[in-house]
């Protein structure tokens, strides 16, 4: 008797062992993955944390900063200096992908927000668009503190268009307006390189565009087995709602894994301690 417990503790035993070595193998093998997630968070996370410091300047006034004596340099300030004359820079420029940002910035600003599609500015008649800059420049000067958003700049912004406008628009602009011009492009290429020149654009973000090692380790056959038979628009909002995954985890690209949360959300599947069968699985 005492012979077979030991052999079922012996069988116990290493089937356990074997687990755990199973375990221990598939850690392994994921934080290669867990490392590169960290450091496209990362790369993300400067570009929202530039465009928050930018926003930050709408809503918070001009104060001044402590400074004390350190060390053998002394820096002497002139207190009749008024920061409310200060002026930041007032125009950012983002490319190239801009869908996600034309998006969600209306949403997630507090600030009084006019958006405007530029391509709404391309007009027929010779005048008309150049007068529909002049007023929204206008009522974003009338209702400030506001963002002008202008997505797909290059209809009104290349080398063949007639931007002489805009750019009149830009260079009067003053900071204390507290008006915001935010525009969006995904062909930098094609914009006038006066409209590029520090004093209209100041500040340029670039969210990069997925390398190939990103995009070959997306299996596509994959996710397609498991939405057999959904329709189009359910096969559009899959894509979306994986992008979302990626934005809310700050990374750049989609991944696999996003695709398959994506996919459990839209499809109704089981979708219970989903986030462990992602880091696992």
């Amino acid at each position: 008797m005492a012979a077979e417990d030991k052999e079922v503790v012996d069988g116990v035993k290493s089937y356990l062992c074997e687990q755990i070595a199973s375990v221990i193998h598939r850690g392994t093998e994921k934080l290669p993955r867990i490392s590169r997630l960290y450091v496209e968070a990362h790369m993300l996370n400067n570009q929202v944390r530039f465009l928050k410091q930018e926003l930050r300047l709408q809503a918070k006034p001009p104060s001044y900063v402590g400074v004390r004596q350190r060390g053998k340099f002394v820096v002497n300030i002139d207190r009749n200096i008024d920061v409310t004359l200060l002026k930041p820079l007032m125009r950012v420029a983002l490319h190239p992908e801009t869908y996600a940002l034309h998006v969600i910035l209306p949403r997630k600003v507090d600030l009084l927000v006019n958006v405007m599609k530029v391509e709404n500015l391309v007009q027929k008649y010779i005048g008309q668009g150049a007068m529909m800059v002049k007023v929204l420049f206008l009522m974003a000067r009338l209702h400030a503190p506001s963002i002008i958003f202008m997505d797909e700049i290059n209809s009104i912004g290349s080398a063949h268009t007639e931007s002489g406008k805009l750019f009149n628009q830009l260079d009067g602009f003053e900071a204390t307006n507290r008006v915001k011009v935010l525009t969006a492009t995904n062909r930098v290429d094609m914009l006038d390189p006066a409209l590029l020149r520090p004093g209209r654009i100041d500040r340029k973000v670039k969210f990069p565009n997925p390398n190939e090692q990103v995009l070959e380790s997306i299996d596509l056959k994959k996710v397609a087995k498991k939405i057999n038979g959904a329709s189009s628009a359910e096969l559009k909002l899959v894509c979306t709602e994986a992008r979302m995954f990626s934005l809310r985890e700050r990374r750049i690209h989609v991944t696999q894994e996003d695709f398959e949360m994506a996919v459990a959300k839209v499809m109704k599947t089981e979708t219970k301690n989903m986030s462990l069968r992602k880091l696992w699985n």
